[in-house]
């Protein structure tokens, strides 16, 4: 098959380095970028009269009619053609002839590349924004229904103090809302036409960029032709928005792994979000949840590839930048599904508060309170620390949780402590004494509800104003 760029050329390319240097196994994703983006060039040739109007006319009418045969997955791609830029415009020339050929005037494959990568990622950033919004949702929703549900806090994976799993889930649902803002600010450099770079130091044809834009809806162009066609920054920050998402749904799912183990017992999750083992028939594993933790590793894994790639590279465009895509497509892909089953198991689990609650009463967890206790009765912290810490001793050596004491035997360690102690140590009392903002008690968590219900509301006006 002859190349569209074979004119230099006395002898054909080697079928082996042919397929080794093909990109179209993975690049046709970019297929309906590449005609949308296509049709823009093409009327832009048109309204300049670089091309003929009726030129142009045909031109963008055969690229509709592809992005309909590409629709109803009628259109093959051959790697004898390298890429998906090559191949629409193999489509192209059968149907409607040699015109197709005015189509690459004042345009190089560098600017088309950075064209349809920055469409992909800026339509898909979308996408990622809806899931993770959606997870969000649904940790509100969860964390609604299960107010007043009491659990242990941890450090250093050690019960700590008592707090409200509506609490706990809402540090993820803070996550989320970090997540969203990243890649609500990625949007600001995605959203950057490099088209009308050419191959690196622009074009001598006088094209009209700021048409384009317009045609493309971008915000701003590159004001660097050699910049626009090398840039990666774009795609780097996307791989890092996402592994970061990763890395919160990880800690989330390790959480869910801990949580419906036998030893804590808090949840149970749904059957159809489990799966059983092959040899013990009693087995119900988190295998999603453990999956998704792995998976992050993959997407880590995509971010330092792409770092690598770029590390060393001149300007402008090097073959190099072939492998800028791969890692993109497969972390969006992991992402997605990752935020899906990560907010399935969430609205689906089972919560068993009174697992919970009997492990938050366990370990000490109001300790810190009778220390404060003291502290309020004017005894400097320090001291009072030193003085529940011989209290919790005591506890131990003689199996009683604090709240089991007798008064005489909270009076033998400091005579400051009175009847209320009892209640200033009671595990609702604990709680829902936090109520500076950000805190723990019901209030506090009920304003940090009230925040994200608006934080959610203006997001979706945000995604509705992107709408195309």
């Amino acid at each position: 098959m002859k190349k569209l760029w074979g004119g230099r050329f006395t002898a054909s390319a080697d079928d082996f380095a042919d397929s080794f240097g093909a990109s179209i196994h993975f690049d046709y994703r970019f297929a309906p970028y590449d005609i949308q983006g296509s049709i823009a060039h093409a009327e832009m040739l048109g309204a300049t009269g670089i091309i003929a109007q009726d030129e142009a006319t045909t031109i963008v009418e055969g690229l509709k009619t592809l992005l309909q045969r590409l629709t109803r997955n009628e259109l093959e791609f051959n790697p004898k053609d390298e890429d998906i830029h090559m191949n629409i415009e193999r489509h192209l020339t059968d149907l409607i002839g040699p015109v197709a050929g005015k189509l690459h005037t004042a345009r190089s494959r560098n600017d088309q590349v950075a064209l349809d990568f920055h469409l992909f990622i800026r339509d898909n950033l979308l996408e990622v924004v809806r899931s993770s919004l959606t997870l969000q949702h649904t940790l509100i929703e969860k964390a609604q229904a299960n107010l007043d549900v009491v659990m242990p806090g941890y450090t250093h994976l050690q019960r700590a103090q008592p707090v409200l799993f509506a609490h706990h889930l809402l540090a993820y649902a803070q996550m989320c809302q970090r997540d969203i803002d990243r890649l609500r600010d990625l949007w600001k450099r995605v959203n950057v036409l490099p088209l009308g770079a050419g191959a690196l130091a622009g074009t001598t044809f006088p094209i009209d960029r700021k048409l384009v834009a317009k045609l493309l809806h971008f915000d701003a162009l590159y004001t660097n032709s050699m910049d626009a066609v090398s840039d990666r920054d774009f795609a780097l920050e996307f791989l890092n928005a996402s592994a970061t998402i990763m890395m919160h749904l990880s800690r989330l799912c390790e959480e869910i792994v801990l949580w419906s183990s036998g030893e804590f017992g808090f949840i149970e999750l749904h059957d159809s979000l489990s799966t059983g083992s092959s040899i013990m028939p009693q087995k119900k594993n988190p295998d999603f949840a453990e999956l998704i933790r792995g998976k992050t590793g993959r997407v880590y894994g995509s971010l330092m590839g792409l770092y690598t790639v770029m590390k060393g590279l001149p300007l402008t465009y090097n073959k190099d930048m072939q492998e800028d895509k791969e890692g993109v497509f497969d972390t969006l892909d992991t992402v997605l599904g990752s935020l899906r089953l990560t907010a399935d198991m969430i609205r689906t689990l089972t919560v068993k508060p009174g697992t919970m609650r009997k492990s938050a009463a366990g370990g000490y967890t109001n300790a810190t309170d009778a220390a404060d206790y003291l502290a309020k009765r004017g005894l400097p912290f320090r001291e009072a620390h030193e003085v529940v810490g011989k209290l919790v001793r005591h506890c131990i050596v003689h199996n009683k949780d604090l709240n089991q004491l007798s008064l005489e035997e909270f009076t033998a360690i400091s005579p400051l402590f009175e009847d209320d102690i009892y209640q200033a140590i009671e595990l609702e009392t604990v709680v829902n004494r936090r109520t500076t903002q950000g805190g723990t008690a019901r209030s506090a968590v009920t304003e940090q509800l009230q925040v994200l219900h608006a934080l959610q509301n203006e997001t979706q006006r945000w995604l509705q104003e992107r709408a195309r």
